[in-house]
Parts: C-alpha cells; sequence; structure tokens
C-alpha cells in the first residue's frame, strides 16, 4: 500500500490512458512519427488540464496484439514517450501489450514511475494460450535498477478466458501472494467494457493488502458507483470524442469526467 501510496498519494486516483496511434510495424500503421507524437500530445495535454491524477501510455491500436511485442513497437513508445517527457507534469505509467518484460523495460528506459500488466494466470486468448511469467518480469525489473517501479498485476484478463477455475475473489488473492503486486486490477471482457461491478466488490472484499482498481469502462454515470467501491480506476475510453476508444480525447469530456471523480471521491471522505 505504501509503494503505490507513494506514487498516487492517498486520494483514489483517476489514471488516464494516452492511447498511442498504431506503431510502426503494425498492421493498422498510417503516416508518420510525428504524427503519432502529435496525437499523443494532444491527448497528454487534454488530459494534464482537466485535472487526472496520472496517465498512462499503452500500445492498444497495435493490432492484432501480440504476446512477444516486436522490439520496434517498444522502441516507438520510447521515443514518442521521451519526446514529451518535459510536459508530463503527474505520474506516468506505460503498457506495452501484453508483454511483460517489455513493459518494464519501456518502464525502465523512460522512467515510469508505475506500468501494468497480466502477470499471473494462463489464459485461452485471442492470441493463443497465453502464460505470463511474474518471476521474469520482476527479477528484469530488478536487474535493471528499478525496484521502485509500481507494478499493477491485471487479474481478469481481456480477449480471454481464464484456464483456471478458481473464482476470480481466489485467483486476485493468490496473486497477490504469489507474485507480490503492488495493485490489483479488475476489467471487463475487452477494452471499454466495464468489469461486472459485482466481481469489483468481490476481489475487494478478497484482497485487503494492495488497492483494488477498476481497470476499464469506467464512464461518466458509473464513476462514483465505482470509486465507492474500488481504490481508483483507469479510464480511456470514455474520455474520448463520442466516447469511442479510437478517437482524441475531448477535452470537455475529459473534464467532466475528473469533475464526477473529484465529486465522489469528497462525498466518499
Amino acid at each position: 500500500m505504501q509503494r503505490f501510496q507513494a506514487v498516487f498519494g492517498p486520494q483514489k486516483p483517476v489514471i488516464a490512458m494516452v492511447h498511442l496511434g498504431a506503431l510502426p510495424g503494425a498492421p493498422l500503421h498510417e503516416g508518420s512519427m510525428d504524427t503519432i507524437e502529435a496525437a499523443a500530445r494532444a491527448d497528454l495535454d487534454a488530459l494534464q488540464a482537466a485535472g487526472v491524477d496520472a496517465v498512462m501510455f499503452g500500445n492498444e491500436n497495435d493490432r492484432p496484439y501480440q504476446l512477444q511485442v516486436d522490439a520496434a513497437s517498444t522502441a516507438a513508445m520510447a521515443y514518442v514517450i521521451g519526446s514529451l517527457r518535459d510536459r508530463i507534469t503527474v505520474p506516468f505509467g506505460v503498457n506495452v501489450l501484453w508483454d511483460p518484460d517489455a513493459t518494464v523495460a519501456l518502464a525502465a528506459a523512460t522512467g515510469a514511475s508505475f506500468c501494468r500488466e497480466i502477470l499471473t494466470g494462463t489464459y485461452a486468448s485471442d492470441m493463443g494460450l497465453w502464460s505470463p511469467d511474474a518471476g521474469r518480469a520482476y527479477r528484469l525489473r530488478d536487474r535493471l535498477g528499478r525496484r521502485d517501479l509500481v507494478m499493477l498485476a491485471n487479474v481478469s484478463a481481456e480477449f480471454a478466458d481464464s484456464l483456471d477455475r478458481r473464482p476470480l475473489p481466489d485467483r486476485a488473492r493468490s496473486a497477490v501472494f504469489s507474485s507480490i503486486p503492488d495493485a490489483v486490477l479488475v476489467s471487463g471482457a475487452i477494452t471499454g467494457e466495464a468489469a461486472r461491478m459485482e466481481d469489483l466488490e468481490a476481489v475487494k472484499r478478497a484482497v485487503t493488502t494492495v488497492p483494488v482498481l477498476a481497470n476499464t469502462g469506467v464512464r461518466h454515470d458509473t464513476v462514483a458507483n465505482v470509486l465507492r467501491v474500488a481504490d481508483g480506476c483507469i479510464v480511456g475510453s470514455a474520455l474520448k470524442v463520442d466516447g469511442h476508444t479510437w478517437n482524441a480525447v475531448d477535452p470537455a469530456r475529459a473534464k467532466d469526467f475528473m469533475d464526477r471523480a473529484r465529486g465522489a471521491r469528497g462525498a466518499a471522505r
């Protein structure tokens, strides 16, 4: 809990996504690195102006997703984040879908305060059989001199079904014991789809030693209820033009969301 609060403070943080455009080598890549950087800069500025507590850079546009990411994607992400580094005024994190080693390496290279990944479990997924190795990712983190890197572990993978038949709260509690994340995340079935409130509530009851965050699908009309249960949230799609994942951040939607989140946090005191 202390490591998490050292980055995010005592409030329930709203972590906003900066979804980078499809990167070189990805099938959906168009344009240039300058275009990707400019779009990321505009989103970052809008999110910070709205008052988000932290931002996270991700490569959600690099579809089809990979479990071992092309080095070109990680390098391109490092280039964009490095070019924006002087503009970032809040804690920032990274997520290279769906590769824990690449995520940790990118965090170390860019000076990120936190990262998000699937670190435990075995899944049947759109990307094939998915079995991440938390031990390897943590040992890489330590070898790179980033023992301070806060690890956010998603325990209900998107685009996948767990082959572990234990109930989600039991899997979450076990992951905290075996794999020492700084927080656990509860997700919906795909990007932008909300986690079920009953899942969030059950994991929150089961996990008492680290924060539990809602990872996907939090929207303007649900953020108050989500923050009543969760210790924070990660949000992307709801802040975009028309609420669509692949659009640019809408400054008015982002500000409205943060106004509601602050109101919910104030009411919970």
